[in-house]
Formats: C-alpha cells, sequence, structure tokens
C-alpha cells in the first residue's frame, strides 16, 4: 500500500511517502524554501548581458538574482546525431542579443553561490510523458524493457504529436491504455497553447506557468491509494489536483489536530534517516558523505566476518549495501555525481553482478538515474537526477 502524509505543524510542513508502513522518500518544506523553490516555472524574460567567453548570457526573468543561460539551452533542442557542422559551430552572439524577450524555465535553482540554470527548452511533466515542444526528439524511458511496448508507445506519441512537439515516454506509460495516454498528451498540449498565449499578451520578468509542487509530482508520478493530510488548505489543494489531473483510486483523507508523524510511526524513520552512518542486516555498514562536487558512499564489513571464504563474505556485504543504497539515494533525493566505493572482490563476475543489482534496484526509483559501471580504480559511478530541489 503506498500512502502520502503531509503533516503541517507551524510553519513547517512534512511530506512523506510510506509503502507498506516504511518510509521511501521525505520531503520537508517551510515558508522560505517555498519562496526559493522556482524550479520547473516558466518565465517570460530579457536578456540582460551576453558572456561571449563564457558562450552564456544572463537572463532577467524577475528574481533578485538574474538566471545564467548556456548556448546549448539558447539554440533549439536536436538530437546530437543529427547536428550540422553550423550548429556546433554557433556563438552567443549570434543567437542572442541584449533585451532580447525569451520565453525560459528554471531547470536548476540558485544556491547561495550561483544564479537558477535556465533554458529555453521547454518541458511540461505529466503522468505518462514529458511535454517537450519545438522539437522532434521522441524518447522513451529505459526502464520500460518490452521491446514491442516500446515500439507501441513510441508510434502512439508520434500518432498524437505535431511535428513541432517531442515527447520523453515515461515509466508508467507501459501498463497504461493507450486512450489514457492520448488524454494525457492532449492535456499537455493545452498547456503548451495556453503559455504561448500568455507569452505572447506577457512583458518581460514574469511568471507564467508555476511547476507542481511535491505532492502533485508524487501523486501524478505514482499510483498512490491513500492521501492523509491533517492541514485544510491542504486538503483543499489535493482535492483540486486530484480532480484536475484526472487521478482516480485515491483514497483523501482529512485528519485535523493530529500529528500524524507519531500517529503513522514515521517520527522514529526520520530521525533514523538523518544519520550518517547505516547500518545493514549482516552487520556491515554504509557512510553517505555529501559534498559540493559529489556524494561518496563508502561500504564496509563493519561487525559481519561471514562463515565461507572472504569473497563470498565480501560480496553479501555489497549485495546488502546495494539495496540500501539505493534506498537511501530515493529517501534523501540525493542527485548529481555519486561515488560508491564497494569493498574490492577480485572475482569479475560479482563486480557484473553487483552493477546489475544496482540498476534493478534503481528501477524503483522514479528519478532519472545512470549507472556507468566501475571505474579503473574499482568505484562505482553513477548519477541521479533530482526530485526536488531546495528540500
Amino acid at each position: 500500500m503506498l500512502e502520502l502524509i503531509i503533516n503541517k505543524n507551524k510553519d513547517v510542513e512534512t511530506i512523506c511517502l510510506v509503502e507498506n508502513g516504511k518510509l521511501v522518500e521525505k520531503y520537508q518544506d517551510d515558508q522560505n524554501t517555498k519562496n526559493n523553490r522556482l524550479e520547473g516555472n516558466i518565465y517570460v524574460g530579457k536578456v540582460s548581458d551576453i558572456i561571449p567567453g563564457m558562450q552564456s548570457a544572463f537572463i532577467d526573468y524577475g528574481d533578485s538574482r538574474k538566471g545564467l543561460l548556456h548556448l546549448k539551452d539558447a539554440i533549439p533542442q536536436i538530437d546530437e546525431k543529427n547536428k550540422s557542422k553550423d550548429e556546433v559551430n554557433k556563438k552567443i552572439t549570434d543567437v542572442l542579443k541584449p533585451n532580447q524577450k525569451l520565453l525560459i524555465q528554471i531547470k536548476k535553482d540558485s544556491n547561495d553561490k550561483k544564479g537558477a540554470k535556465v533554458s529555453t527548452h521547454i518541458s511540461i511533466p505529466s503522468r505518462y510523458v514529458v511535454f517537450m515542444p519545438n522539437t522532434d526528439i521522441i524518447t522513451i524511458s529505459q526502464k520500460i524493457e518490452n521491446k514491442k511496448r516500446k515500439e507501441e508507445l513510441i508510434e502512439l506519441a508520434k500518432e498524437c504529436l505535431s511535428s513541432k512537439n517531442g515527447a520523453v515516454i515515461r515509466t508508467s506509460a507501459e501498463f497504461a491504455s493507450d486512450e489514457e495516454i492520448k488524454k494525457d498528451i492532449k492535456r499537455c498540449a493545452n498547456k503548451w497553447k495556453e503559455i504561448k498565449e500568455n507569452y505572447k499578451n506577457s512583458g518581460a520578468s514574469k511568471l507564467i506557468y508555476y511547476s507542481e509542487n511535491v505532492q502533485s509530482k508524487i501523486l501524478i508520478d505514482l499510483k498512490v491509494d491513500k492521501v492523509i493530510t491533517n492541514d485544510k488548505e491542504e486538503f483543499e489543494i489535493l482535492k483540486k489536483i486530484i480532480q484536475t489531473e484526472e487521478i482516480k483510486g485515491v483514497r483523501l483523507e482529512f485528519s485535523p489536530k493530529q500529528n500524524l508523524l507519531e500517529m503513522y510511526d514515521l517520527s522514529s524513520q526520520i530521525d533514523k534517516s538523518k544519520k550518517r552512518k547505516v547500518w545493514l542486516n549482516c552487520g556491515g555498514f554504509i557512510t553517505i558523505d555529501k559534498t559540493e562536487a559529489l556524494t561518496a558512499i563508502d561500504v564496509n564489513t563493519g561487525k559481519f566476518t561471514g562463515k565461507n571464504d572472504t569473497e563470498s563474505t565480501i560480496f553479501k556485504v555489497n549485495k546488502e549495501a546495494t539495496i540500501e543504497i539505493a534506498k537511501q539515494l530515493r529517501l534523501h533525493d540525493i542527485g548529481g555525481i555519486i561515488i560508491i566505493d564497494y569493498i574490492d572482490m577480485h572475482n569479475s563476475e560479482n563486480n557484473e553482478k553487483i552493477e546489475n543489482l544496482l540498476k534493478q534496484e534503481l528501477k524503483k526509483d522514479r528519478a532519472k538515474t545512470q549507472v556507468e559501471g566501475f571505474t579503473k580504480l574499482n568505484l562505482m559511478e553513477m548519477t541521479r537526477k533530482h526530485i526536488c530541489s531546495h528540500l
């Protein structure tokens, strides 16, 4: 059973995704993070400064800090294989002019050191597709392995999309009906039509499309059985989301004056998730250390000594660690470059088994992940895209 539990205590809102009583995703929102979280929002922007040396420009979109637009995000989105020599050699000054009006989307929120990263490549996420206007690229989730279904979905998308629009077909589309997917694409196309109209009639530095909040993304992305909140305002917002997105089979409950974190035994799970060291059932443990550049995860045998030979002992710890690492990445919404320092194994087949297990476990994650495999230094290299920044 998949439950979405939203507990509000004063100005802090804790959002928990719980699967069969176990916490699998957790987000904490307060007034400050709500105000600073802009990722996914679409604005009418204006070119403020062009920096030829960086092949970039600063875009004024109404925030106190200007957004950075790189050349690759300013030119039309084209399949890398089909890029011409002229497109590869383009300069930022060929593409943008000072004070030029642009439709831009926030792709990465600002932080203490950098302004937001923005792009002219618009994407509108929905339940079964990510709608991408002004491109003919159609791709499909790598998590869908059925080749026949992949071909069917690509043909269906081609049939529904105009020649000027593309899409990423999401994992959730694999078992959806053709009619559901068609309705989803049509809903996105209507949103895009509305955005274009707003852009045409708006001056620069104005918000014209507000991205979904965390709760909405979860409801759209996953088949949630039950949603419960202790906040009346949140309850009304959730009701509207469920009706607007035509989300079926969700039981919505309002439980006023209740601490839902205590009621559902989540406080202890949240406290446990804050620890740097995570113990495994076998007695081994992993440590998770975040830096500005990457996240390093170290695997240790800890108290586990095994019963057989050293290789099988190490493999058992690495196997348990892999399952736990996939859970922790999702629970903490860890994004960017991730390096896993497994305990060295001498059998190359065991390395392959661990890599395959990691890929398999990451299929449960709704974030986009990419496993690059073991490096020459025997470190596992992978990337993961944040579900939601600033949380």
